[in-house]
């Protein structure tokens, strides 16, 4: 990340840019500079990017996605990044020009806002550009998905099925949107190679994630963070500026590249923070599902699973630092603990 904002700044395509918008409207001065900054910083990162989504998962057999396919899915992605992004650091520079130091107050409840309104739009109009989702067919997976729709207030219709052998060959499913967007959906990768009770545990473990209220929680989160990062931004900013050779402020868009290297620097110094709350929440469902299901030899099952791409034995350094979910050790232990309580307790009535 140093080293592309470094580029980006000594390179002085975006000072060029702007003084060529000079004449143009302060917004959409800014969003085009801020568009061209996220389009720019794409650009630089995707060989990295390609190794990392693309190559290294492909080596492994995790995906089978045509190399074409998955760039024709990035460049559409990229379009989408750089629209929202552009609007988005639109409404933080305006948010600098109309609050001046203050900005960073304002700045939690307008990241909540855009969080919102993006997890509304999410399974409605953006999901359904890169997979096709189908309603679930009838059947005994369709049966145990409806019951867990009506524990979780889901209409029964928002039950779909979708194409994500396109992207991954990994088994997964997910309950995504708020109020009336949200929808459950489960890859076609659960039908073709898991088990009925793999796929009703994980998906009650998914069900468990709406349930419980994670979705605000992490909202909540997000929004503390974003205030301290861009209060700390906001103080830190004329340092890094002149180690960067930059110039006009915080509340210069030609600057973005700057400011997006600070806040993922903080990011990075509070991913412990952020992975142990998800971590938690990530538990708080395996327990959802074990309770509300009770298939813990599916769960177990699944778990073990995603030991084919994830260290299922992490130290506990290593699990506390960059872990998002707790360790698939961990995780078994904790479903054959549940079926063993379980069957203790039968033994006692």
């Amino acid at each position: 990340a140093g080293f592309i904002t470094a580029v980006i700044i000594r390179w002085g395509v975006l000072d060029k840019l702007a003084a060529k918008m000079a004449n143009n409207g302060w917004a959409l001065r800014t969003f085009v500079v801020a568009a061209a900054a996220l389009l720019v910083y794409a650009i630089i990162g995707l060989p990295w990017d390609l190794y990392t989504e693309y190559y290294r998962e492909a080596a492994y057999g995790r995906t089978s996605q045509p190399i074409g396919d998955y760039l024709g899915q990035s460049v559409i992605g990229l379009a989408l990044f750089i629209l929202l992004g552009g609007l988005f650091f639109l409404g933080l520079y305006a948010l600098m020009r109309k609050t001046g130091k203050a900005w960073w107050l304002w700045s939690g409840g307008f990241t909540a806002t855009g969080m919102v309104a993006a997890m509304l739009a999410s399974p409605i109009v953006i999901e359904p550009i890169f997979n096709d989702y189908k309603p679930l067919p009838a059947g005994e997976v369709r049966d145990a998905l409806e019951g867990m729709a009506d524990e979780a207030g889901i209409p029964r219709d928002r039950i779909f099925v979708y194409d994500g052998s396109r992207q991954s060959n990994n088994f997964t499913a997910n309950v995504s949107g708020v109020f009336g967007s949200a929808r459950i959906a489960i890859s076609d990768v659960a039908l073709k190679g898991a088990s009925l009770d793999d796929v009703k545990a994980v998906t009650g473990h998914e069900v468990g994630h709406y349930v419980l209220g994670h979705i605000w929680y992490g909202i909540a989160m997000i929004t503390v963070l974003s205030m301290l990062f861009f209060f700390l931004a906001d103080r830190l900013f004329p340092w890094f500026e002149r180690q960067f050779k930059g110039s006009g402020g915080i509340a210069a868009p030609k600057n973005l590249p700057i400011l997006m290297f600070v806040i993922s620097l903080l990011g990075t110094l509070a991913m412990p923070i952020q992975n142990w709350e998800s971590r938690t929440n990530e538990l708080a469902s395996d327990n959802y599902s074990l309770t509300h299901v009770g298939l813990p030899d599916g769960l177990a099952s699944a778990l073990v699973k995603t030991a084919e791409y994830r260290n299922p034995h992490p130290s506990a350094l290593q699990e506390a630092i960059f872990y998002t979910h707790p360790s698939v050790e961990r995780r078994v232990r904790n479903a054959m603990e549940f079926k063993g309580e379980q069957a203790a307790a039968k033994t006692t009535r």
